[in-house]
């Protein structure tokens, strides 16, 4: 509008009027959108950002990947838990089982090999109640086996078993399951390194 009103001598007002029943498709709009010099700074900023990003993380793979040349036992264990059961998150390492030994194992992994401090665990619980343990006992017991302290807890999912169930409810687990997540770009990244490294694969989606 305004390159309309300037190349009229017109005020600005009187082409919004001209043309606000104008609907423009999208192929125009994406031309005005390319053509407006701040779209064109911020977008420029953004992919300047989003190769820093992903230069970032293809720097923390390969020292993932000369980590395993090395071959710690913790660190293959660690990585090779990470590889079997934990999610595929481009920033945030987790993981989710029932088996407290398992879970011990990556924390331990965690801090042995990445030296990752408590206060960057979250953990959760996901869990049935109302059986003979309180959801405090739970997350007490979870904390006590993982070594954590009770900052680490976040908002637990309690599941209420129905009447319909009530004959199953024998094979809840009493614990549930627990999430360990440690949000650290760096640390996923270089565990996505690590398991290519030892197993000899390429997965260049982990880095995307």
């Amino acid at each position: 509008m305004r390159t309309i009103a300037s190349r009229l001598g017109v005020s600005l007002s009187s082409v919004s009027r001209w043309t606000r029943d104008i609907e423009l498709t999208p192929e125009q709009l994406e031309r005005l959108r390319l053509a407006n010099p701040r779209f064109n700074a911020q977008h420029r900023g953004q992919a300047g950002r989003r190769r820093s990003a992903r230069a970032a993380r293809e720097l923390a793979q390969a020292e993932g990947r000369e980590r395993a040349r090395v071959f710690d036992p913790l660190h293959a264990q660690g990585c090779m838990l990470y590889w079997a059961e934990g999610s595929k998150s481009r920033n945030v390492a987790v993981l989710t089982n029932s088996d407290p030994d398992l879970l011990a194992t990556f924390m331990r992994f965690l801090r042995v090999c990445h030296a990752v401090p408590d206060e960057k665990v979250a953990l959760s619980v996901n869990c049935h109640v109302g059986n003979v343990l309180t959801l405090d006992e739970i997350e007490s017991w979870w904390l006590t086996r993982l070594g954590l302290p009770r900052s680490c807890l976040r908002k637990a999912t309690v599941n209420r078993p129905s009447g319909a169930s009530a004959h199953r409810r024998g094979h809840v687990l009493p614990y549930g399951t627990a999430r360990v997540a440690v949000c650290d770009t760096r640390l996923v990244q270089s565990i996505y390194g690590a398991i290519q490294g030892y197993a000899g694969i390429e997965r260049p989606e982990w880095l995307d």
